[in-house]
């Protein structure tokens, strides 16, 4: 499903099956983008995906897949995974010769995981004080949550939102996608089971405060997308959607939020560090995945796209870290 969809956006998809030695079968999907004339990547999102209870060398195994994907694409320059795999602590990376570290992420590495299964009331305790009473705040103000019905998601409801992620994004400093991006993710959800996708609106007194889109999937809701307006932010909105989500992940049957995205550590001079501030206040365990690691297959072509990447991080960097991010 997700290959569909992102081949709408100028990736290719390709599915396979690797057979693990003592280990079974697990799919794989790969997606590859040309990145100039006669040159692509393929990129591995949330993968490798070991066997069950693997107790191995995961790094080893790894590139032994890369090694054997690498005649599947002639083209690229290098091989991009994001193993799924994570730990508590930090230094979980992938020690091995084959990888290099990619100067950008793909997926966040770095995130917050919610328990969903104790009693709201023990989950509105694990959280900071002013959390708890930032969501109090809310709701005694006045500010109502709504989700957004779902056929409504790819017209007014989904409009709303967007207008408000282009406010959001001048505001922090941040890039995101196009309308018909989110057009289209809503789209496929409503049309394949087993996941739903849902947009929360916050409100007071007839104006629009903020917006999140979370999906709720099994076991695991993940807080995708936030958007919040200029105006009225005392009234604490995304506090109260946050809230909501989660409330209604565990009528879902969700066991666990994810917040999705947070900055390695609490570091005051990180761009995002207002992000870590804000995700980590709701309790929950912080985990570490290794992140975004390439297996170069053309090593000069590899080494020209990389000096490109560092130079458009730092400048994302730079233009995050002169806005900041306002928890509010």
């Amino acid at each position: 499903m997700w290959g569909r969809f992102k081949s709408r956006f100028g990736w290719n998809a390709a599915a396979f099956l690797i057979d693990w030695i003592n280990g079974g079968e697990k799919p794989l999907l790969v997606l590859s983008l040309r990145i100039a004339p006669g040159i692509t990547m393929a990129y591995i999102p949330w993968g490798p995906e070991l066997p069950d209870g693997f107790a191995g060398d995961k790094a080893g195994a790894a590139a032994e897949l890369a090694r054997a994907l690498r005649p599947c694409f002639r083209g690229a320059a290098f091989i991009r995974i994001d193993p799924p795999w994570f730990s508590d602590d930090i230094s979980d990376t992938i020690p091995h010769s084959s990888f290099k570290r990619a100067p950008a992420d793909i997926q966040p590495p770095d995130t917050v995981l919610v328990d969903l299964t104790p009693p709201e009331e023990n989950i509105l305790a694990a959280m900071k004080p002013k959390w708890r009473y930032n969501i109090g705040l809310a709701e005694k103000r006045g500010v109502t949550v709504n989700n957004a019905a779902v056929d409504d998601c790819c017209g007014k409801a989904l409009d709303v939102f967007y207008r408000l992620l282009v406010k959001t994004a001048e505001r922090d400093g941040i890039a995101i996608r196009s309308l018909e991006y989110y057009q289209s993710l809503f789209e496929m959800y409503r049309n394949e089971g087993g996941a739903e996708l849902r947009l929360y609106k916050a409100g007071h007194e007839g104006d629009t405060l903020a917006a999140i889109v979370t999906l709720f999937r099994g076991k695991q809701a993940i807080y995708l997308y936030g958007a919040s307006s200029n105006i009225k932010r005392n009234l604490m909105a995304p506090y109260a959607l946050q809230w909501r989500a989660m409330r209604d992940a565990k009528m879902y049957g969700c066991t666990e939020y994810d917040l999705f995205g947070i900055p390695p550590d609490e570091n005051p001079d990180h761009p995002m560090a207002g992000l870590y501030r804000f995700k980590t206040g709701f309790g929950g365990r912080i985990i570490h995945r290794p992140g975004s690691w390439d297996y170069p297959c053309r090593p000069v072509l590899y080494y020209l796209f990389c000096t490109a990447e560092r130079l458009r991080k730092k400048v994302r960097d730079r233009r995050k870290k002169r806005h900041g991010f306002s928890e509010k």
